[in-house]
């Protein structure tokens, strides 16, 4: 765990690696779930017996699933408890190179991509990273950008 208590550590950090999750296992649950909360029941995310036949062999997670884990991920990984606020300010780049299957584990590379000064405070800019367990290509690359005020 990278706890940053000072905006000058912030800094500091930036460009660097800040360390790996642990892993998460997607069940059909948490995707039934997902799919109540946004109203996207789409059969290959909650079709278990339509997907079996699909192109994937069975379900698949949201991609906005795998993205709405970053912060869970990402809390195992990286905390700023640095004085003042910290504001989620958005999101860069989000991409979705490789579907996750029901039953497979994630989990999140974290990296400090790049911090600016503010004239208020910094703007910190993370990139994850989040694997799937045996598998080559990346779930989700997406890189979210936090101001960390004074």
């Amino acid at each position: 765990m990278r706890v940053f208590t000072t905006l000058d550590e912030v800094s500091a950090a930036s460009g660097d690696e800040l360390g790996t999750s642990e892993w998460l296992s997607i069940e059909q649950d948490r995707v039934d779930r997902f799919a109540e909360a946004t109203g996207d029941h789409q059969w290959i995310h909650v079709d278990v017996e339509r997907a079996a036949s699909g192109p994937f062999g069975g379900t698949i997670a949201h991609g906005y699933l795998t993205l709405s884990l970053v912060p869970f991920l990402g809390s195992q990984v990286v905390r700023f408890e640095t004085p003042g606020a910290k504001l989620n300010y958005g999101t860069n780049k989000v991409r979705f190179p490789h579907p996750v299957l029901v039953g497979k584990r994630i989990r999140a590379h974290v990296a400090l991509a790049d911090v600016a000064d503010l004239p208020s405070g910094k703007q910190a800019t993370i990139r994850y990273t989040i694997e799937i367990e045996g598998v080559d290509k990346p779930a989700c690359v997406a890189e979210t950008v936090v101001l960390l005020l004074p």
